[in-house]
């Protein structure tokens, strides 16, 4: 591992002041990814500028909405009673992730900031666009089983492999960023962008942009209506290989509210706005739900080794909102 220096921040700004002031400095969180990618040479910062002291509360409004902080523990945030009764997508979705010991260590600031795990990006004896632009991407031609689906591009088929970001997308979180001269919020669409030509960048952040807090809406019968679900290749301590986070409410058999995203099929978290749009004010039945599945998929360019998550996003779409609407597994309504 290369040498580095150390820092801890006093207060948000002082931790922007002193990136801005080093382009060769990243900010440091719970390090449950960083210090395996310093450690395996991915990422070479010169300086760390320690985060985990800045305030980690969950601050709530008089509406009910949420200000989290990005320090906050995603063990400690899992288990909020508020997040628990009010969007269970989010609590699900961070017991779903790792283990608990990761748990108690990764930030909600940082669990936003992960990087892909495709394994070309974290081997640096193997070329990768993300890591090096115009090396080349030979998980194309090699190994892509885990990777993405939709919105990726001839330079990058990486996913993101975070499962808190996956379902603050579909509860249309926001994320607080303080820059060097204002502080601005970002909607999670906006928050990440999509590989392009350039896939080093995963998010719309710059240098020494530090994510401060993540904000929730006030509390719904929609969001307090939300899941996650999530299919790994084991039980426990993996990523998902496909997940879903859905919101979902039903008035007289008709849709009348749905918020829909997708996890590990794109390298960002997948909002399917596609499927919302041809299921709100439809039935709410399973053709009705694998129908609008479709659509959304019906962008997807899979290569020969990951086809195979069509089907499983798919079905994990339908079976997801057929639970939520409260359709038992013979398709009645409960």
């Amino acid at each position: 591992m290369r040498e580095f220096a150390y820092e801890r921040s006093t207060s948000a700004q002082d931790a922007v002041e002193r990136l801005a002031a080093d382009p060769d400095a990243q900010f440091l969180g719970g390090g449950t990814n960083l210090v395996d990618l310093m450690k395996l040479g991915v990422a070479r910062p010169g300086r760390l500028v320690d985060v985990t002291g800045l305030p980690a509360t969950i601050e709530q409004n008089e509406d009910g909405a949420l200000r989290i902080g990005a320090a906050v523990r995603n063990s400690d945030l899992a288990v909020d009673a508020r997040i628990r009764r009010d969007h269970p997508a989010l609590s699900e979705a961070l017991l779903a992730g790792a283990s608990g010991q990761l748990r108690n260590m990764a930030t909600v600031g940082g669990n936003l900031l992960q990087r892909t795990r495709c394994l070309y990006f974290t081997d640096v004896s193997k070329p990768c666009n993300k890591r090096e632009p115009g090396s080349g991407c030979p998980a194309r031609e090699g190994i892509h089983r885990d990777l993405g689906i939709l919105g990726t591009s001839e330079a990058c088929v990486a996913t993101h492999p975070s499962d808190m970001a996956v379902a603050l997308a579909a509860l249309d979180a926001t994320v607080v960023v303080q820059g060097r001269s204002a502080q601005r919020r970002l909607p999670l669409s906006a928050f990440y962008r999509l590989p392009g030509d350039d896939p080093t960048r995963d998010t719309t952040l710059e240098h020494g942009d530090l994510i401060t807090a993540v904000e929730l809406p006030a509390p719904t019968e929609l969001s307090r209506s939300s899941t996650y679900r999530k299919a790994r290749d084991r039980a426990s301590y993996a990523f998902a290989v496909g997940s879903v986070a859905a919101a979902l409410v039903v008035a007289d058999g008709v849709v009348t509210q749905v918020r829909l995203a997708f996890g590990a099929v794109a390298p960002m978290p997948w909002r399917a706005r596609v499927a919302e749009q041809a299921i709100l004010g439809g039935p709410a039945t399973e053709h009705a739900f694998a129908a609008a599945m479709d659509l959304e998929l019906s962008a997807a360019q899979p290569l020969p080794d990951n086809a195979f998550k069509v089907d499983l996003t798919r079905s994990l779409g339908v079976s997801t909102l057929a639970r939520l609407a409260g359709i038992d597994e013979q398709g009645a309504q409960q």
